[in-house]
Formats: structure tokens, C-alpha cells, sequence
């Protein structure tokens, strides 16, 4: 299985591009997200998904992993093929398609060409906890919230507390106050253990 691809553009448009490494170009399948970012560059590194079936061997090139790792949710749902995963990330970036399932938003996902009212609501309902987890919360928050949380998570487990238990604790903390040290986090977090 390619994981990636390391070598020289040689055609780029805002559905496919071509990479050139070791003498073979290989054709990718792109969003609108990955061409942006890779427009004006001679040479990159894309990470890649193959969808092997009988008929066919397609490649889907992504500019980052958390663009590739929204795609395989995407495809994951009953009734959305990678060329449907692929007009949603031409359509909405990654953070958008996370806040849209999260908040449960339809109208955001009906939006894009070729989804409609039930394929909506099945993105939601299958991919809400997939999401959250990768998350961590309910919520997206910025890196650094989520370095503090992991930090303060990690020590109240080693003191014996369940996971799932803190998760909670920390997540309604960090909700209410995301100025907060991990040392902070953890005091508070025992007051409700």
C-alpha cells in the first residue's frame, strides 16, 4: 500500500495531479483543498489513498494527514464513494466537515453537490463519535488546549483514575476556562473525580 509520494509535479489542476518520482508518473485524484496548496510549488510530498477494485486502481492525493484521515471517515459512511468524499473536501475543509458533524449541521453538508437530506444525516449519525474521539472532546479546540489536556489526562490515569471518567472532567474544565495549566486542570479535575 503507498503511504506517499515524494517527487516532482509534473501536471497540476484542481482535480488531478500528476507526480513524477524514479521515472513513473502517477496520477492522483485532488480536492480543491490540495490543489490551493500545492499551486505555485515544483516538488512536494502527497500523502495517498488507493481505492483497488476490479475494474480499477485509483490514487487520492491530500496536501495533509487530517485531510486524508477526513476523506477514509467520509468513506467509511454507507452511500459516500471516494468521488463524493472528494467534492465534499473541494467543497468544505476539513475543521468545516468536523463542525458540521459535530453540531449536527444538515444545511452545512446538503450544501455541497450530491448530498442530500438522508446522506447528510447518516455523515452525522456515523461519523459524530468518530470525530469526537479523534477530538478528544465534543469540541474542536486549538492545539495548545489539547497538548495541556493530554498532559493533565495522562497524569490523573497514572494516579488511578478511570479514563473515561477523566475525559469527562477535563473536557467540562476546559470548556469553562481554556487559560488553564495542566497543574490547574488536574486540581480542578480531583475536586470532581
Amino acid at each position: 500500500m503507498i503511504d506517499y509520494i515524494r517527487g516532482t509535479i509534473s501536471q497540476l489542476t484542481p482535480t488531478f495531479m500528476t507526480i513524477e518520482t524514479c521515472g513513473v508518473g502517477y496520477f492522483l485524484n485532488i480536492s480543491l483543498n490540495t490543489f490551493t496548496r500545492l499551486e505555485g510549488k515544483t516538488e512536494c510530498r502527497i500523502l495517498v489513498h488507493e481505492v483497488i477494485r476490479e475494474d480499477a486502481h485509483q490514487l487520492y492525493g491530500f496536501a495533509d494527514k487530517e485531510e486524508r484521515d477526513i476523506f477514509r471517515l467520509l468513506i467509511s459512511v454507507t452511500g459516500v464513494g471516494a468521488s463524493t468524499a472528494r467534492m465534499m473536501l473541494s467543497s468544505l475543509s476539513p475543521p468545516e466537515i468536523e463542525k458540521a458533524v459535530l453540531g449536527s449541521d444538515v444545511n452545512t453538508l446538503k450544501g455541497v453537490k450530491g448530498i442530500g437530506l438522508k446522506t447528510a444525516e447518516r455523515i452525522i449519525v456515523d461519523l459524530r463519535d468518530k470525530i469526537g474521539k479523534q477530538a478528544g472532546t465534543g469540541e474542536i479546540f486549538a492545539p495548545a488546549d489539547n497538548t495541556k489536556k493530554e498532559e493533565a489526562l495522562s497524569a490523573l490515569v497514572m494516579l488511578g483514575f478511570a479514563r473515561g471518567a477523566v475525559i469527562k472532567a477535563l473536557d467540562k474544565i476546559v470548556r469553562e476556562d481554556r487559560t488553564l495549566t495542566v497543574e490547574d486542570m488536574i486540581k480542578r479535575a480531583l475536586k470532581n473525580l
